[in-house]
């Protein structure tokens, strides 16, 4: 068997070393990243809303749950894909560790070419089963039509920086996520305000900055990894691994997209509400969105810690680490509570350029329910993101066709009965059932977890 790379600031092993330290020192720099994607898509709302107003931020708003769709397809596949090379990883098996980076490459390239071709020729066709205000349907349209042009450059990037968290290595992902962001900016600038382009100039933004981000991202992998990198050789991938692969992939994307296609639907009755509240809930998902990277960021550091120690049997390190990061999610919310109820209004002006007061107090009254259920949200992100790094995929699939019930009984009775309130409470009342599913499913699944260590 051929040994993996010793630890080194590209390669981190966390089979070895205090756990909360490896935890910690991963998820910063995943965190700051995480803030810098986001930025993103607020950049497109922020310079709408400063320089061509409230209804270019309610075409962006429009498709918003469409673009999380494909954002997180992409981000969830390669989570998934992910989880098989840090066992591989942490396994200490070099050709394994080749043959499923090949396997992840190959099933990225099936999905970019399925998807982009899936999406564009249904887009007219899903904009009209939102609800898109005729009143801002063409530049919905046109925003939307580019980013999914564009996904060859999404889940490039996010192929690159899934293998290089997988290997341990939270920082590289970071600095070229950091360059794509402040690039992203420039170009919003230019293409808005100086070319006057609307909010396609947004878009392409956003694309132009991914594609970047992307192409310096493999260029670094080939550079630095390039002894795990797959020879033609490893092209010759065993039908257990990428069973495992796809499974893997399916699971943790499915996981994501069912979330997010109950989200289509619950944008879809949001819609009918008007552009003001529209204008309003794209502010509250742009907030949510930043505010809550640091419980995703841990959670997907201790995916990785899970997974190395799965795949080097050690569930004792496992158990441990669960508990302490359970504790740190709970610690972000409660700060981050705090600041959402003395400042929202303040953070929806910042983040809109608006001042319809309307918008403004419906945004706010959407962050206060929000914040107020993110322990929920930040327990079962853990526990969801440990299952899956375990190998038990049912439970994190069943939690988010809990969710997606939940949004289409949101969007067919409550939304309608109750307005912009339903959809506040939506998503809190469905973190929770989650909650309490995924906590009930991990306490079953300590038998397998004790007899990993037999």
């Amino acid at each position: 068997m051929s040994q993996t790379p010793k630890p080194t600031s590209r390669v981190s092993d966390m089979t070895r070393g205090e756990p909360i330290k490896l935890i910690l020192a991963f998820a910063i720099p995943l965190f700051i990243g995480n803030i810098f994607q986001q930025v993103y898509s607020m950049v497109d709302t922020m310079v709408a809303g400063y320089f061509l107003g409230d209804s270019a931020i309610a075409a962006i708003g429009a498709t918003s749950s469409l673009y999380s769709l494909l954002l997180n397809l992409a981000i969830g596949m390669n989570n998934g894909y992910a989880i098989v090379v840090t066992q591989c990883f942490g396994a200490h098996d070099e050709k394994k560790l080749r043959q499923s980076v090949a396997g992840m490459i190959l099933l990225n390239a099936a999905v970019t070419l399925t998807v982009t071709a899936l999406s564009l020729t249904f887009l007219e066709q899903l904009m009209h089963f939102m609800n898109t205000p005729e009143g801002i349907f063409r530049d919905a349209y046109r925003y939307i039509w580019i980013i999914c042009a564009g996904m060859l450059a999404t889940i490039a990037y996010n192929m690159f920086a899934g293998f290089m968290r997988a290997m341990g290595n939270s920082q590289t992902p970071l600095y070229f996520l950091i360059f794509s962001s402040v690039l992203n900016i420039a170009l919003d600038l230019l293409m808005v305000v100086v070319f006057q382009m609307g909010v396609a100039g947004a878009a392409l933004a956003t694309v132009v900055s991914q594609a970047v981000s992307a192409i310096l991202s493999g260029i670094y992998v080939l550079r630095h990894y390039r002894n795990v990198c797959p020879t033609r050789e490893d092209l010759r991938i065993p039908k257990v691994m990428l069973g495992d692969l796809l499974t893997s992939g399916i699971a943790m994307g499915l996981m994501l997209c069912v979330v997010d296609l109950g989200s289509v639907i619950y944008q879809r009755a949001n819609n009918d509400l008007g552009e003001t509240i529209i204008t309003a809930h794209t502010a509250v998902r742009k907030l949510f969105g930043l505010t809550c990277q640091p419980l995703g960021g841990i959670a997907t550091s201790v995916s990785t810690f899970v997974g190395q120690n799965w795949g080097a049997r050690q569930p004792d390190r496992i158990r441990y680490a669960l508990k302490r990061a359970i504790w740190m999610e709970l610690a972000w919310c409660a700060f981050i509570a705090v600041v959402v109820f003395a400042f929202g209004g303040t953070l929806v002006r910042f983040t809109t350029g608006t001042s319809d007061r309307s918008v403004i107090s419906n945004a706010v009254m959407g962050l206060r329910w929000n914040v107020s259920f993110y322990p929920a949200l930040g327990i079962l992100l853990c526990l969801r993101t440990s299952m899956q790094a375990m190998g038990q995929k049912a439970a994190p699939i069943i939690s988010s066709v809990v969710e997606l019930t939940f949004k289409l009984a949101s969007a067919r009775w409550i939304i309608p009965a109750l307005g912009y309130f339903g959809t506040c409470i939506t998503e809190p009342i469905a973190w929770v059932s989650m909650m309490l599913w995924l906590a009930g499913a991990y306490f079953f699944c300590q038998k397998k977890l004790r007899s990993a260590a037999e």
